[in-house]
């Protein structure tokens, strides 16, 4: 429980031991979600680590992520220190991440109808089409290939089609290599900032921006002519500029059309990759999603009603792989104003880390938590319902924006590759290596061999 009450006896909050100038930093760049749950399991909801000498509080376990859905929580908890660094790189005033309160309201509304499930209502075998170019361009019969990559390409191939009807696939590097630097550097202030310098950063963010003015100019194109009903993404943010420039002005227009690639090259790749792994992993599980996705694609298309509902098992290992392989390990805030939390005071202006994965590894709440079970999200069990146990799209006014877009995107994607091809781990015998920088996923290193077309 939280209060903002000084009558509360207050608890001295712990500070995990680092080393020397380098603090936590290797403990959280090795396995954060795995460092966060160690130092609850010692400390308790509330404790601080110290990175690259800076100091941090943690508040973690369903304690922190039930908070974020509070009035206090929202009250007391800001993003923009974390994100300005950011914004200002882009030459930007502000973005959807980095706001909070009216100002967050305001960009999430212009975003909503083009993040949303419904903008691609009609499209599902659009999508399916663009994933099976993207199969045959990249995931050659008789090759071993490098899942994450592929994935990423996919990912812009389909966002980029449907988005503004051309995908960049030329910028997929250029874009990664962006992010890499920005959300190190910027954001998680893992690395230093004279990485900045990196003449292969500079160019990359130069192509970035070329791309966002190539946006920039289609969608001033098609303002001109788009009717109201079919506005995409791309449109609606244009439109907010030319009818609200106030909240979107010409400033912050690269960093939001960019927007979508930035968000989805690195979260949905990621865990698409993860859920290749997870799935060829445990043949009792592929069996079952082979036999789900056969099915769904047996009449050629795609019908649209119920998708999710129609795709029991591979919904259910693309949950547990999201609980596993958590995307969002922690989010990170500052602290708006002098609070409690958990007996614990918390200053304005702390540097803040929401560890809200924490619960996604504890056994109070996932029986059998390290086994990959895809059945825990069915009735009877339902154990995700649990209040604040199980976050992979984040918690409170922050959530993640395209969540429901993205349900859809990576259910049709993992099926339409398990049922196209005969895929198998590369050596067979493979243990997922993972990566934490920029996000945490699946190592570019991970491999899977195609023997073959299945359909």
């Amino acid at each position: 429980m939280s209060t903002a009450s000084p009558s509360l006896e207050l608890r001295p909050t712990p500070q995990v031991p680092g080393l020397p100038l380098l603090g936590s930093v290797l403990g959280m760049a090795k396995d954060p979600a795995q460092f966060f749950v160690d130092n609850y399991r010692k400390y308790g909801p509330v404790f601080r680590v110290n990175v690259l000498g800076n100091q941090y509080c943690v508040i973690a376990g369903v304690e922190a992520a039930n908070f974020l859905g509070t009035r206090e929580g929202k009250e007391s908890l800001r993003s923009k220190e974390f994100w300005e660094g950011l914004v200002a790189e882009y030459g930007a005033t502000r973005m959807l991440t980095g706001e909070d309160g009216e100002s967050h309201k305001q960009l999430r509304d212009i975003m909503r109808s083009g993040y949303s499930r419904e903008s691609i209502k009609g499209r599902y075998n659009e999508l399916v089409a663009i994933t099976d170019g993207a199969l045959k361009r990249d995931w050659p019969v008789g090759t071993s290939v490098n899942v994450l990559p592929a994935m990423q390409y996919l990912v812009v191939d389909q966002l980029g089609t449907i988005l503004t009807g051309a995908a960049p696939l030329e910028y997929v590097k250029d874009i990664r290599t962006t992010i890499l630097h920005i959300l190190n550097v910027l954001v998680t202030r893992q690395r230093p900032k004279i990485l900045l310098k990196n003449p292969q950063y500079k160019k990359a963010k130069s192509r970035v921006f070329e791309l966002g003015q190539k946006m920039i100019e289609q969608a001033k194109a098609r303002s001109k002519t788009i009717k109201e009903e079919d506005r995409n993404l791309i449109d609606d943010i244009y439109h907010a500029h030319l009818t609200q420039p106030d909240v979107m002005p010409a400033s912050d227009l690269i960093v939001t059309l960019t927007g979508p690639y930035v968000a989805g090259l690195d979260t949905v790749a990621n865990t698409t990759a993860a859920i290749t792994y997870t799935v060829l992993k445990n043949p009792d599980v592929k069996a079952r999603v082979l036999k789900e996705v056969d099915e769904l694609f047996a009449a050629g298309t795609v019908d649209e009603e119920g998708l999710l509902k129609k795709l029991p098992s591979l919904n259910g290992a693309i949950m547990e792989t999201m609980r596993l392989y958590p995307i969002a390990v922690a989010q990170m805030r500052t602290a708006t104003k002098d609070f409690v939390f958990e007996g614990h005071q918390i200053r304005a202006g702390e540097m803040i880390y929401i560890a809200t994965s924490v619960p996604h590894f504890m056994e109070e709440y996932w029986p059998n938590v390290k086994k990959f079970d895809i059945d825990r999200y069915a009735k009877p069990r339902a154990e995700h319902m649990q209040p604040g146990v199980y976050s992979p799209y984040g918690r409170g006014p922050h959530t993640c924006l395209g969540k429901s877009l993205a349900e859809v995107q990576i259910a049709l994607s993992m099926a339409r590759l398990f049922h196209k091809l005969e895929l198998e781990l590369d050596p067979p015998n493979y243990e997922l290596k993972t990566k934490t920088a920029p996000t945490p996923g699946p190592a570019t290193t991970f491999k899977v061999k195609v023997k073959g077309y299945r359909n």
